[in-house]
């Protein structure tokens, strides 16, 4: 029996946005962990070397689930799944076209649950983790980002349902992180572009919080963790 003082094993982890950003740092750590990360996301070109992997865009449900079988075939079963894809088209909602705000829904939200209800059977069987990823704009909203918002409010209640419904079976974490160094912004115009001096987190930095979720023991559940850097200007 594992004992509760010692962290507990890794294991296969699958992350969504594995290729780059926060996924792509949580990769990394399972590994240095001693965890065998397995990737999903629509390009690879950032998994970790050797990584198992899959091409596939989360939005898409049969994709997803032709993937989480294949890398659960491939490594002999997954442990744990951290859902790290995401994406943001910011504006009013009268001038975001429908279908991109409608895409961030599907990739933010319906690409979370699509992930979870496809690796759930095998998660269960060894009473793993879910960690979930929403944002700081999961508990506050802010003008012209109504489809992220909605988003990861959708995820944070899915979560927490979730939680409610698999309780005493796997665990569910939900990593609420603020803004971090990362290419999420790249293609944002100019206006909706972190200013210089913004407070933001390393995603190494973050991802070490989900590698402290993923150890706890089975009796133990860390429910959410709000990720933010030292001088947050706008938390609580």
């Amino acid at each position: 029996m594992q004992n509760s003082l010692f962290p507990r094993p890794i294991g296969r982890v699958l992350i969504t946005g594995g290729g780059s950003g926060l996924g792509a740092a949580v990769a990394a750590a399972v590994a240095e962990a001693g965890g065998t990360p397995a990737v999903i996301d629509v390009s690879l070109d950032g998994a970790p070397v050797g990584a198992a992997a899959r091409q596939a865009d989360v939005s898409d449900r049969a994709a997803v689930e032709r993937a989480v079988a294949e890398l659960a075939e491939e490594l002999g079963g997954i442990d744990a799944v951290v859902t790290a894809a995401g994406i943001d088209r910011c504006g009013r909602l009268e001038d975001v076209a429908a279908e991109e705000w409608e895409r961030v829904i599907g990739v933010n939200l319906l690409g979370t649950v699509s992930t979870v209800r496809a690796a759930l059977p095998h998660v269960l069987r060894g009473h793993g983790r879910i960690v979930t990823v929403a944002s700081s704009l999961a508990l506050r909203a802010l003008p012209e980002a109504t489809a992220y918002c909605a988003s990861k409010f959708g995820v944070l209640g899915f979560s927490r349902a979730l939680a409610a419904e698999t309780a005493g079976r796997l665990g569910v974490t939900t990593l609420i992180p603020a803004g971090m160094r990362t290419r999420f912004f790249d293609d944002r115009p100019e206006a909706y572009r972190p200013a210089p001096d913004a407070q933001l987190n390393e995603p190494s930095d973050v991802a070490r919080s989900v590698i402290f979720a993923l150890q706890q023991p089975p009796h133990c559940e860390v429910r959410e963790l709000v990720i933010c850097p030292e001088e947050e200007p706008s938390w609580p």
